[in-house]
């Protein structure tokens, strides 16, 4: 009994792009951005063609690099109970302390920004009077001409 199996292929019936494109796998995503780089520099075609076939075959955007995804899989792992009922009531304590001195200090920040407007706020109320009072000064001071009124 024989099986229809694809013969493998062997390193000298590998293309140069196949054995370029395992290798530059085989490194990791740096070597293929590496040599995109280095396309755009020596040829800009080349690294164009790098570029677009890096989005097309999905390695530019692969999950297994990205930070985002790590940390979410730590935070929904953090809400699970772990089995252990004292840990767990410690952890529960824990995460609503927190949560409590974050709205603590959500509310702080708010009350600075608030005081910081006031300040800003008065500090141009005040420069807007002294500016009208001065202008008020000039104008009753120094009025000649047709309109002013004369003085006895």
């Amino acid at each position: 009994m024989t099986t229809l199996a694809p013969p493998a292929l062997s390193p000298r019936r590998e293309s140069w792009l196949s054995r370029a494109e395992a290798w530059l796998d085989a490194k990791g995503k740096g070597a293929w951005i590496a040599a995109m780089v280095l396309g755009f520099i020596f040829f800009w075609p080349l690294g164009l063609a790098l570029l677009a076939y890096m989005i097309w075959s999905k390695r530019m955007f692969n999950g297994n690099c990205s930070r985002a995804a790590r940390w979410s899989n730590h935070g929904m792992r953090a809400m699970t109970p772990s089995g252990n009922r004292a840990f767990d009531a410690y952890k529960e304590e824990t995460l609503r302390r927190l949560e409590h001195e974050q709205a603590q200090f959500e509310s702080f920040l708010e009350r600075l920004r608030e005081a910081k407007d006031k300040a800003e706020f008065d500090q141009f109320m005040e420069e807007r009077a002294r500016r009208t009072e001065a202008d008020m000064n000039d104008d009753t001071d120094g009025e000649t001409g047709p309109d002013a009124p004369r003085r006895a």
